[in-house]
């Protein structure tokens, strides 16, 4: 039997692999944010099945970058229909739906979670992003895009303009480590890799005396005072903040 700490042990190591191998896009991914905050841009956000929960984990958390907007279709949403969030993400001309009630311009970024990348949505959601101009982060995985069925023209990774890379393994699960079947790591890892850009982006923000948004726990002293000023300025633009 595998005790708690040789799981933990195998899980930091994949989160010490992630950063390690990303460190450089780590890097670019938190200039291009960087840049979008300095222009009022806004960082949009996606992912369909259980890749929304990387994107939940982008918005209005505290510690997050307020700036976001999430980019979400209720039929993606697994809770909603699970069969049905499968098959919807495998639809062609979605991504086009949802850019066409609001799309990331020039100056914003668009980053895409989809540890596959193969189906059609996570695909044409940044192709159509890339053609109006904005930049795209894809977070995925390399190993996992390449034993996937390709669903796609392209994939996730050759749309994209970054591509921060979880290494998680192909069907996502972690345990055991032989014949891997449960203890699936995606999300653990896009949040992690997540919060490494946002850390990145407070100290390129620090050193070059950018103001970086980020919300506060609402549920400290200060912190619904500190968040009204942030909701003034994007609740207008981010109709989920609403």
């Amino acid at each position: 039997m595998v005790s708690t700490t040789e799981r933990y042990a195998d899980v930091a190591e994949r989160l010490v692999e992630a950063e390690r191998g990303n460190a450089e896009q780590i890097r670019k991914s938190a200039e291009l944010i960087l840049g979008v905050i300095r222009a009022d841009a806004l960082v949009f956000t996606a992912g369909a099945g259980h890749s929304l929960a990387a994107v939940a984990e982008t918005f209005y958390r505290a510690g997050g970058l307020a700036c976001v907007y999430p980019v979400y279709h209720p039929e993606l949403l697994p809770l909603h229909g699970a069969q049905h969030s499968t098959k919807t993400e495998r639809r062609s001309g979605l991504a086009e739906e949802v850019l066409a009630e609001r799309a990331p311009g020039p100056d914003d970024l668009l980053v895409v979670f989809s540890t596959s990348g193969v189906n059609p949505y996570p695909v044409e959601l940044a192709a159509g992003a890339r053609a109006r101009g904005a930049s795209v982060i894809a977070v995925s995985s390399a190993a996992s895009v390449a034993a996937a069925p390709k669903r796609a023209a392209t994939t996730l990774i050759e749309e994209a303009s970054i591509v921060l890379d979880s290494h998680v393994r192909p069907g996502d699960s972690s345990y055991p480590p032989d014949a891997p079947r449960t203890a699936p790591l995606s999300t653990v890892i896009n949040a992690f890799l997540w919060n490494l850009v946002l850390a990145e982006v407070v100290d390129l923000g620090a050193a070059q005396g950018v103001d970086i948004p980020l919300w506060r726990s609402s549920n400290v002293d200060g912190g619904d005072e500190a968040n009204a000023a942030l909701l003034a300025k994007y609740g207008a633009r981010v109709p989920a903040l609403r």
